[in-house]
């Protein structure tokens, strides 16, 4: 099975790029997906957050405060780095889960969609790396635009994140997002019938 990992800046369009190889047929395991099952209401990781970072970014109805969490570990680094500790080995371990059931399961491609994929060393669970491109100030328009952001909020954000010269170089194959979208979408057919056929189990 051949497991390629998508990742790109934040706003960059990923989820774009996900849906388009969606409809082309890929498998998905999205870690951001993840990430949220993991910290569904009662959860181990969600008692953790809240022992960790205070009973404040819980709501009511025991729901983790993600807008809330974010602000505090975006401008935070100390704070980002405990929730990567927490976070970062139990959704690795449920990305392995995942990729044992699809090669069980006898697919031949799967896509991982892993906005930190080298931040969080999953790079040596994929064979393949194909990175978004975005110059970044259409990523901070697409980010305060998006998540109701001021410029010195996206900054942060954008901050946290490898850059994305870090990012190209790693990559095997890029999709250059700064075109329209159908531009992006021929690139993504494309890199789709590549690999059609190539994957092993």
């Amino acid at each position: 099975m051949k497991v390629i990992g998508l990742t790109g800046g934040i706003a960059s369009g990923k989820s774009m790029v996900a849906g388009r190889l969606m409809q082309l047929g890929a498998q998905i395991i999205d870690a951001d997906v993840i990430a949220r099952q993991l910290t569904e209401p009662g959860s181990e990781a969600l008692q953790e957050i809240r022992r960790i970072f205070g009973s404040q970014y819980l709501d009511e109805q025991g729901h983790l405060r993600r807008k809330a969490l974010g602000s505090l570990i975006f401008s935070d680094s100390s704070q980002r780095e405990k929730l990567d500790e927490l976070m970062g080995p139990r959704i690795r371990q449920e990305i392995c889960r995942q990729l044992m059931q699809a090669s069980l399961e006898g697919a031949a491609v799967l896509i991982l969609v892993a906005p930190l994929l080298l931040e969080a060393g999953l790079e040596d669970l994929v064979d393949e790396i194909w990175v978004v491109a975005l110059d970044r100030e259409s990523q901070i328009k697409r980010l305060m635009q998006r998540d109701q952001l001021t410029e010195a909020q996206a900054q942060e954000r954008l901050a946290s994140q490898s850059s994305l010269a870090e990012k190209l170089g790693k990559a095997t194959r890029v999709i250059d997002n700064r075109g329209d979208l159908l531009a992006a979408e021929q690139q993504i057919d494309a890199l789709w019938k590549g690999v059609q056929g190539h994957g092993s189990n």
